[in-house]
């Protein structure tokens, strides 16, 4: 074969074109210009409180949450907390125990009500702060106490003893249902005409308030002068700048919140009109990202 022959066919072989980027995610602040990881960075060692609103079964945003934790940490050290909605409050004490090394992994599995995707999704972030000796806040409310305002309302947690009212925030609820987090709860369940059973839209809409004021309690209850508070919770318990957001400025106006929202769209070059103003950075990932459950 003549040598410009096999110069033609390695050249066919072994010669593609390059191959297009596939990025696994895109950044972008309130107004839907493009950030960069490092500019998030930035702007969460300037808050006090971090707040992360994720996707719960979306590898990207537990990754990212991870990378940013130790980023964090690099900055603030010992000053930094981990508060989360995935452990209720009334399970605090089993997990101090754990992180104290007083009980094993198994019996905290066993006995704190661990979310189905604890060991893939948040152990990574418990363990380094276990490592580092970090607190992690759990700050949920009880799940068995949120049913019952979905069913009876927010009074019947009055009937609740003190011990359990502990595991809280303080009585009565202070929620205003015309926010539009939870009018457009509301507007949803009306939608379902009476397909959820006897419960009263508002109900489902307090059960939904009652968890971000004890987020938003837990959180500042745990934040001293100088410490920080990265806080992982499902978006919608950020979006918008409501829910938590809006109870932890109720309480405490001048502290400085950073939050940030998980979205999926079919495209990452723009972040999509509905999209917009939903959160300080605004996390997007592609639609047919795999998902850990």
């Amino acid at each position: 074969m003549p040598p410009f022959f096999l110069l033609g066919w390695a050249c066919l072989t072994f010669v593609t074109p390059n191959p297009m980027p596939k990025p696994a995610y895109q950044l972008f602040d309130a107004q839907g210009q493009a950030l960069t990881y490092e500019a998030l960075r930035q702007s969460a060692q300037k808050a006090e409180i971090i707040l992360f609103g994720e996707l719960h079964n979306n590898p990207i945003c537990h990754w990212l949450q991870f990378e940013l934790f130790q980023d964090l940490f690099a900055t603030f050290g010992p000053r930094l907390k981990l508060g989360a909605e995935m452990f209720e409050a009334d399970n605090q004490l089993i997990l101090n125990e754990y992180l104290a090394g007083l009980i094993s992994e198994k019996h905290l599995h066993d006995e704190a009500k661990l979310w189905d995707n604890y060991d893939t999704d948040y152990r990574p972030l418990v363990e380094f702060a276990k490592t580092q000796a970090l607190p992690v806040i759990a700050t949920n409310i009880p799940r068995r106490y949120a049913a019952l305002v979905s069913k009876q309302g927010p009074e019947a947690l009055q009937k609740l003893s003190p011990e359990a009212r502990q595991w809280m925030m303080p009585l009565p609820l202070q929620a205003d249902l015309s926010r539009p987090a939870y009018a457009n709860m509301m507007k949803m369940m009306s939608g379902h005409g009476g397909g959820m059973g006897a419960m009263k839209p508002e109900n489902f809409a307090y059960a939904q308030a009652v968890k971000d004021a004890t987020m938003a309690y837990f959180i500042l209850k745990n934040l001293e002068k100088g410490e920080v508070m990265f806080h992982c919770n499902g978006s919608y318990h950020s979006d918008n700048y409501d829910s938590i957001v809006w109870f932890l400025l109720k309480e405490a106006p001048k502290k400085s919140v950073l939050t940030i929202a998980t979205v999926e769209q079919e495209q990452l070059l723009r972040l999509e009109e509905e999209n917009l103003r939903r959160a300080d950075f605004v996390l997007v990932i592609p639609k047919n990202m795999t998902k850990t459950y």
